[in-house]
């Protein structure tokens, strides 16, 4: 009688969940749900499902010859840096995450690493390219390329393949990525070309949805080139009012294009445009091409750059916990020993691409960018590889 009495109390109270927790290895990840860009959400969300089920179904993770079942944990960022940081708050204070995936928009990253690093609670950016997720965050990490780097191949492939010497660029001042990217493009454009090659630079702020006037400016500036840094559910917008105003030269996007239903939206529109990204569907081999054809199997769709690199990130962290040989049981413990595993780590072979980090600053893995182009089929097409 007493021993039953004691079994309800136990799990009335949540006093038996310790012992759960001892066979369950729990990551938090922070995600757009709903807001502007949901696509980027559920493709998150679509991968790590299929990640959960795959090392569940194989019995567990393995971590120094005991398995534990992985268990994830999705919190909603709504699209907004605020409700990015209260997520993070949330898994790491409530939750009671060992590690956090996400935010992948640099607009929440930024902030959500900040509360990581500060609450010293290993977190990795799947998609985010602004420098300052990671800076002087030893906490953090991404599992990307950086907009460093991305805005010099951008412009780079701009002059050498539509021989342009003039570009415009088209921008969210009000966004951490975009920004940060379109100054990044500018500087290593007028680099090549010479100062004020970039002849037009113009802004404009989130929600926006009219853009005539700064269009009416770089139709007029002479340009051979608009790069529009955008997310996919804005570049339809730009590229209709562009076209509607006589621009009829190229437009090249970036790594946020390849995220969302871009040619849902877009269609015709965009087919013929380059963007620079982290990975093309068309075209994969070996272990990208399984991961490709297992989403595809189960969603009944492509798996876009955000659900390839989410799927790289998790694996990335899940084998640091491996490498960690134990897990204690001590969160705080644990959590430090993961960030030091996932510094430690030398080469992850990912579907996009070999990680590693480097010794001593940001956590920032050297990667090669690829440049897709939209075919007439609107697939995004392999066209070449840019490597640091």
């Amino acid at each position: 009688m007493k021993r039953s009495w004691l079994i309800a109390l136990f799990c009335v109270f949540g006093l038996a969940a310790p012992a759960l927790a001892a066979d369950t290895i729990k990551l938090g990840f922070n995600i757009p749900l709903t807001g502007d860009i949901p696509d980027v959400g559920e493709s998150s969300k679509n991968a790590a499902e299929m990640l959960k089920k795959k090392i569940n179904d194989a019995g567990g993770l393995d971590v120094g010859g005991k398995k534990y079942k992985v268990e994830f944990v999705y919190e909603d960022n709504e699209s907004k840096a605020e409700s990015a940081l209260s997520a993070a708050r949330k898994l790491i204070t409530q939750d009671g995450v060992l590690g956090m995936v996400g935010p992948q928009s640099s607009k929440q990253a930024v902030p959500a690493g900040e509360a990581a690093n500060d609450l010293k609670t290993p977190m990795m950016a799947p998609w985010s390219t602004n420098p300052n997720t990671t800076k002087d965050r030893p906490y953090v990490f991404r599992g990307c390329f950086l907009d460093t780097f991305q805005g010099p191949t951008a412009a780079k492939f701009a002059t050498e393949e539509f021989k342009a010497k003039k570009a415009a660029v088209l921008y969210d001042i009000a966004s951490d990525y975009p920004k940060g990217l379109a100054e990044d493009f500018k500087a290593a454009f007028e680099k090549i070309n010479g100062p004020g090659s970039v002849v037009a630079f113009e802004t404009f702020t989130t929600k926006d949805v009219d853009f005539s006037a700064q269009l009416t400016n770089i139709a007029k500036s002479g340009a051979d080139v608009l790069f529009v840094p955008q997310y996919y559910n804005e570049i339809p917008l730009v590229v209709k009012q562009a076209k509607s105003m006589g621009f009829t030269k190229p437009v090249l996007g970036s790594d946020s294009w390849g995220s969302g239903d871009l040619m849902g939206l877009c269609g015709d529109d965009c087919k013929g445009y380059f963007f620079v990204t982290h990975y093309a569907a068309a075209g994969a081999k070996g272990k990208t091409k399984e991961f490709i054809d297992a989403y595809t199997a189960q969603y009944k769709k492509t798996p876009d750059d955000v659900a390839a690199l989410t799927w790289d990130s998790a694996n990335l962290m899940l084998a640091a916990i491996q490498s960690m040989g134990t897990v204690t049981g001590d969160q705080a413990k644990d959590r430090e020993a993961l960030m030091k595993a996932m510094a430690g780590i030398k080469k992850f072979e990912g579907i996009t691409g070999d990680m590693s980090y480097p010794a001593s600053g940001p956590h920032d893995p050297i990667k090669c960018a690829v440049v897709v182009k939209i075919d007439d089929a609107g697939k995004f097409g392999f066209y070449q590889s840019v490597c640091p």
